[in-house]
């Protein structure tokens, strides 16, 4: 992948690791626009680095998808690389009944349904450019599951097959398809977790990592796996029990956290009396 010269689309990108990707694919001479839900965000980083475009919209709402392809096509006809960065990561206990059907959906929606959309609606527009990528932003837990983030680490799984999936359809096609895989990186998307949920894991700075990924695209190396995203991937295959052993530690913890009990309905109570 040619590292200057295009135009990219970041989503998520007001903060954390599509921010970082914005700043320094900047520097090297690309065009960036990023998205955000949030406005306000995005007009700060509008205000710091004013020759980032930004475009309000949500990556989990097929309306907002369609309304983006067509701003920015129109707006930017060069763009050429796509970057699905947005995503929400949360810490779950499974057994509290609080976690409505929607609620519960809330990360497949964003981080695996998201990405998806978006790669069918820019697709077509992709394949008619003479150098093309699509970098999709999975996870190190996308091989081994942190048991107390379960949806968030069922979707980067989803993420790293689709993306297998779609680079080998479109191998025939002038468009790249990478995947980086980060490890735990040091952004506010840690923020939901405490200190013992994280014990025995070195939090990657941002900078670095980013740094790392663009190397990989520089090589076109399709798998990109910094730091402990790669021991991770290593320890799948060579103790795949141990490993999941070692991430699940966390959910003793979490488990003996009061949560809202279910409440069966009456008729449930009296079959399972029978």
């Amino acid at each position: 992948m040619k590292l200057s010269e295009n135009t990219i689309l970041i989503t998520g990108g007001s903060n954390g690791i599509g921010f970082e990707l914005a700043k320094q694919l900047l520097t090297l001479g690309n065009t960036v626009i990023i998205t955000g839900r949030n406005l306000s965000k995005l007009d700060e980083v509008k205000t710091k680095y004013p020759e980032i475009q930004i475009f309000q919209s949500d990556a989990a709402k097929p309306d907002d998808i369609k309304s983006l392809y067509d701003d920015v096509t129109r707006e930017f006809p060069g763009l050429n690389v796509l970057i699905n960065n947005a995503g929400i990561m949360r810490k779950m206990n499974l057994h509290d009944s609080s976690l409505d059907l929607e609620n519960i959906n809330q990360e497949i929606v964003i981080n695996l349904s998201g990405p998806v959309r978006m790669v069918n609606q820019f697709l077509p527009y992709l394949k008619t450019k003479k150098h093309a990528a699509i970098v999709n932003i999975s996870s190190g837990l996308a091989f081994v599951p942190f048991a107390i983030s379960p949806v968030y680490s069922a979707t980067k799984a989803g993420i790293h097959f689709y993306t297998q999936a779609l680079r080998i359809q479109l191998k025939n096609t002038n468009v790249e398809v990478f995947e980086l895989m980060p490890p735990l990186t040091n952004t506010k998307l840690q923020n939901a977790f405490s200190m013992e949920d994280l014990r025995g894991a070195t939090p990657m700075e941002v900078d670095k990592m980013v740094k790392f990924a663009i190397r990989g695209f520089s090589t076109d190396t399709l798998e990109i796996r910094p730091g402990q995203s790669n021991l991770l991937r290593i320890m799948s295959r060579l103790a795949p029990h141990f490993i999941l052993k070692q991430m699940s530690r966390p959910v003793d913890s979490l488990l003996e956290q009061p949560v809202n009990p279910v409440v069966l309905p009456a008729w449930a109570e009296s079959s399972n009396r029978t």
